[in-house]
């Protein structure tokens, strides 16, 4: 079957194009110079196509597993693996069912209309389930603690494709002409996240609970609190809110997080491509002396992605200029009370997040571990000021701890280096007023700290129970060759690689900790790739892009990937499990894939591992409404495709893998 991909630069490219400019400027060394530094210029650049760079930066177990039988079986992973491909629809190992659970467009709120894409409204939409589910997360259903069959399933509505939500529109259409006001009401009703109740029936299938009074939808124009040291800051006051406490809605939502307490952290990732401007502040030289404009260029603002500036002046730096500056937050929320408001956590610091992952320390504070996502941003760490008590639950503990971030060391260690103002460079005579502005200023304060840039950091995934903690880092194609010293070992880092940090006896508060690559992704059947996975590995086990992941109830690691295409590696996104330890350590079986033009988010596993939600994201993007390359998950004339949830169960029952 052929796949026709009609825009050249399609959505999530265009957002892949942002991030490959890069607008960090430090001069700290990179994890490429890094890796480079432990391995030896001469050994890396020959051992690039050859087994001197897989030795330096594989374990020796991998290598001995190699030696012993390349085409190991066994293993803790149990599934027949599927074949690598595309196709316009999903596919999962043999044995397992993958159920459509909910799509875009499904209603959300008790008495929401039915879909109706040839009618589309705001009003409609803010009742209906969001577009381009991204992040999937559970807790325990409030009248039915205990019950592992009742829970409310939280998602994240990253963005929109107008050119496959909207007929008639063009993909190129970079002035919006053919937007519309109601059209960008739309827009902003399908962004932010929805609760859904959802139970499992006596025949094991998971349902959503549609009459709920727990289902409801946040969107861009949901009104939210700011709180911690940003609250109330000069930097974050408006004509609409001269307090500077108060906000409308959260947008580009990607990964997330749940608290031990049981609320949703939502992560706002690229809220720069929101906002207009009346030039590219970002592009200009020469910003030293307008404070304003360095801040807006260190965050890419404003970026023009959308329309929404052409109807909305908050969306417009040019008559609401400190509007950036209160997106680019985490945002916590309590699925729980529907009532609740919304709150942006200032003491987690802005940036682009990818996710905000959560570990009990052994002292009970809570370490939060989040990626920034773009090409030599920074990895970062929270740790609150005091601990978790869950009988007396303090509902504003996110507000007081330490922001840290990340710097990797030649020599295997890497240090968490405080953003406290007042302390080294972080004084007002570098543009830091005080806390909050250092906390707005979150990535300029890490320049001068010199933390390591690092190949656009993704998921940054804690192991409560074994001390790791996982970095995807997704690729960095700004690397060309002779130039393999900065951001990662490899020219043009097309396909990205996975960090392991090692926390100290388990202290996910300590100061400093080991870390070593588990995987470089790429096919490793072509050596100038310079892949390491273990030789154990099919050609059909290997991936690249590896984006969101999950550690699964038995410790294991399952990767989600974002960036595979027909026209690059053969193959689309999917899940593939991988090996942390043992001899067959950085072995990958793929497990399911996702249709043509998607990628895939959010792995969540339930009730021991016996049920696994994924998100299927922007199926059949590059193509269009109109002539769409799939038209999954409904498969009817006059319908698009729609991003959904899907639920994955072993046929008969039991542990998934």
């Amino acid at each position: 079957m052929k796949f026709t991909i009609f825009d050249p630069l399609n959505r999530s490219q265009r957002f892949d194009a942002a991030d490959d400019k890069g607008v960090n400027k430090s001069r700290a060394p990179t994890i490429g110079d890094v890796i480079a530094a432990r391995m030896g210029r001469r050994d890396l650049i020959k051992g690039a196509l050859g087994f001197t760079a897989i030795a330096a930066t594989v374990s020796p177990l991998a290598l001995a597993a190699s030696r012993a039988h390349a085409q190991a079986d066994g293993g803790r992973f149990d599934f027949p693996e599927i074949e690598a491909g595309v196709s316009d629809d999903i596919v999962v190992a043999d044995g397992y069912d993958a159920d459509v659970l909910i799509r875009w467009g499904d209603p959300v709120l008790p008495g929401a209309p039915e879909f109706d894409v040839d009618n589309q409204s705001a009003e409609a939409q803010n009742q209906q389930f969001g577009y381009n589910a991204d992040f999937i997360g559970t807790v325990p259903h409030p009248d039915a603690p205990d019950d592992p069959d009742r829970l409310l399933l939280v998602n994240h509505h990253e963005y929109t494709n107008e050119e496959l939500m909207f007929p008639g529109l063009d993909a190129e259409d970079e002035e919006f002409a053919y937007m519309t006001e109601e059209l960008v009401n739309i827009e902003k009703a399908a962004h932010g996240g929805s609760v859904i109740e959802i139970r499992r029936g006596e025949d094991g299938k998971w349902a959503v609970v549609r009459d709920s009074r727990y289902n409801r939808r946040i969107t861009a124009e949901t009104p939210m609190t700011i709180s911690g040291p940003a609250a109330g800051h000069a930097k974050m006051q408006t004509n609409a809110d001269p307090s500077g406490t108060e906000v409308l809605g959260t947008f580009n939502n990607c990964a997330g997080g749940i608290t031990p307490w049981g609320t949703w952290l939502m992560a706002e990732e690229n809220f720069n491509g929101y906002f207009w401007g009346e030039e590219d502040n970002a592009e200009q030289e020469g910003l030293e002396d307008e404070p304003a404009k360095i801040l807006y260029a260190r965050y890419g603002v404003p970026g023009k992605w959308y329309a929404w500036g052409k109807f909305d002046d908050r969306f417009h730096v040019g008559k609401e200029p400190n509007e950036p500056n209160r997106h680019g937050w985490i945002v916590e929320v309590n699925p729980a009370d529907p009532d609740s408001t919304p709150v942006k956590r200032t003491a987690l610091g802005r940036c682009k997040h990818e996710g905000a992952m959560p570990a009990v320390n052994g002292d009970g504070r809570v370490a939060l571990f989040m990626g920034d996502d773009e090409r030599f941003d920074y990895v970062y760490r929270f740790v609150t000021q005091d601990a978790y008590d869950p009988e007396n639950r303090d509902p504003d503990i996110l507000d007081r701890g330490t922001l840290s971030v990340a710097r990797f060391d030649a020599d295997g260690s890497m240090t968490w280096i405080p953003l406290i103002h007042g302390e080294g460079p972080l004084t007002a005579e570098n543009g830091f007023s005080d806390q909050g502005d250092v906390l707005i200023q979150t990535r300029r304060a890490a320049d001068f700290l010199e933390a390591t840039p690092m190949d656009r950091p993704e998921d940054v995934e804690p192991d409560q129970n074994t001390g790791k903690i996982y970095v995807m880092l997704t690729n960095n194609t700004r690397r060309k060759p002779g130039d393999e010293n900065a951001a990662n070992p490899r020219p043009e880092n097309t396909f990205g690689h996975i960090i392991e940090i090692t926390a100290p006896d388990g202290d996910f508060a300590a100061d400093t900790m080991g870390w070593e690559i588990l995987v470089k992704c790429g096919d490793p059947s072509i050596a100038e790739v310079g892949a390491t996975f273990s030789p154990a590995t099919s050609e059909n086990g290997w991936f690249g892009m590896p984006d969101n992941c999950a550690i699964d109830a038995n410790g294991r690691l399952w990767i989600a990937t974002d960036g595979n295409s027909p026209e690059d590696t053969g193959r689309t996104d999917g899940l593939w499990a991988v090996e942390t330890e043992g001899e067959l350590r950085g072995t990958s079986k793929h497990f399911f894939r996702v249709p043509v033009g998607a990628e895939l988010c959010g792995p969540w596993f339930v009730n021991n591992d016996q049920s696994l939600f994924v998100a299927v994201q922007h199926p059949g993007d590059g193509s269009t409404f109109d002539n769409p390359s799939t038209r999954w998950p409904d498969f009817e004339d006059g319908m698009p495709p729609r991003p959904a949830v899907v639920v994955i169960q072993k046929q008969g029952g039991g542990r998934i893998g």
